[in-house]
């Protein structure tokens, strides 16, 4: 497979101000020096605790937000150095679909034209040829083409999220970052999503940054699997090396705590102690040692590098 998308190093930092003159005391490293590659036709699942940067991240790639420091080289091209003009033909081929399917869609518009809104803004087709696409990508996506004179408020959850998706569709995208697209949806809404995505994958030819919190969401869609802590990556692996052996403790202590199908079987929980230390003052070395049942001296001092162990299996930990 060809490589989409290459990170390197990428840091987005919000300025912490205080006082009377507000001056910057310190800065909050929501992501910081993240590197990775997306290849075509893939499926990146990226997995965390909330709080730990997975959404900043996917938004950063997609230059929503401009980062700090580092690169997002898609194409050939750093979109950190471009501008919004020079951005904007770049938009129909990065997507997203956001989190919450209630504030992602406009209130006030029908549902034709929020799913028409991209062709409109990058003036693509004639009103007729706009007009059909979007009834053909309702229906691709699972919906009646009448409900286009809808109101978003008419709709259930998963339909939103489905109208989301079309909207996502509706330029031909070659990446879509899905950003916890079911997290808040029903478990039997949940499978339907997944495995619409699933499908729309293989129909179009597409490749998802696929951001969340559950892990066996994430097994369902994924084939390779980045693991986050505290704005940094841990891990990154192929799935099933993942979920059979993950190396660094915090991915063993994610892994730990999903449930178990059978209720024979019996799992030993690996409880983490303590809070998740501040992004704005993050232990020095490694972030997760004030947590951690293995950490070592050098754990303390040194940051560890994110570095092949195994084949395809990257993980930052000084044990290996």
């Amino acid at each position: 497979m060809a490589e989409l998308l290459k990170i390197r190093n990428l840091k987005k930092y919000y300025p912490v101000k205080k006082g009377v003159l507000q001056r910057t005391t310190g800065h909050v490293k929501a992501v910081d020096d993240v590197s990775f590659a997306l290849q075509e036709g893939e499926s990146l699942g990226l997995v965390g605790e909330s709080g730990c940067g997975k959404s900043t991240l996917g938004r950063t790639i997609l230059q929503l937000i401009k980062p700090t420091e580092g690169e997002v080289v898609y194409s050939g091209r750093n979109l950190a150095d471009m501008s919004f003009r020079e951005m904007k033909p770049l938009r129909k081929e990065l997507q997203m679909i956001f989190q919450d399917p209630y504030a992602s869609l406009n209130s006030r518009k029908k549902i034709r034209d929020i799913v028409m809104e991209p062709l409109k803004i990058h003036g693509i087709s004639s009103a007729k040829e706009q007009e059909d696409k979007m009834e053909a990508i309702l229906e691709k996506v699972g919906l009646n083409r009448a409900f286009a004179d809808r109101y978003p408020h008419e709709f259930s959850g998963g339909q939103r999220q489905r109208i989301g998706i079309a909207r996502a569709l509706m330029l031909n995208p070659k990446l879509i970052v899905a950003d916890e697209p079911v997290s808040a949806l029903d478990v039997s809404i949940q499978a339907q999503v997944l495995n619409l995505l699933q499908d729309l994958q293989e129909e179009f030819k597409l490749t998802y940054l696929f951001i969340a919190h559950d892990l066996s969401v994430v097994k369902h869609i994924s084939t390779r699997v980045g693991v986050m802590y505290l704005g940094r990556l841990v891990e990154l692996a192929p799935k099933e090396s993942l979920y059979k052996e993950p190396l660094h403790p915090y991915t063993q202590a994610l892994m730990s705590a999903v449930p178990v199908p059978n209720p024979l079987m019996k799992r030993e929980r690996i409880i983490l102690k303590g809070d998740v230390p501040s992004p704005e003052n993050p232990p020095s070395g490694c972030a997760f040692h004030t947590r951690c049942h293995a950490c070592m001296d050098i754990c303390r001092t040194n940051r560890p590098e994110l570095k092949e162990v195994q084949t395809g299996q990257f993980v930052a930990c000084h044990l290996y």
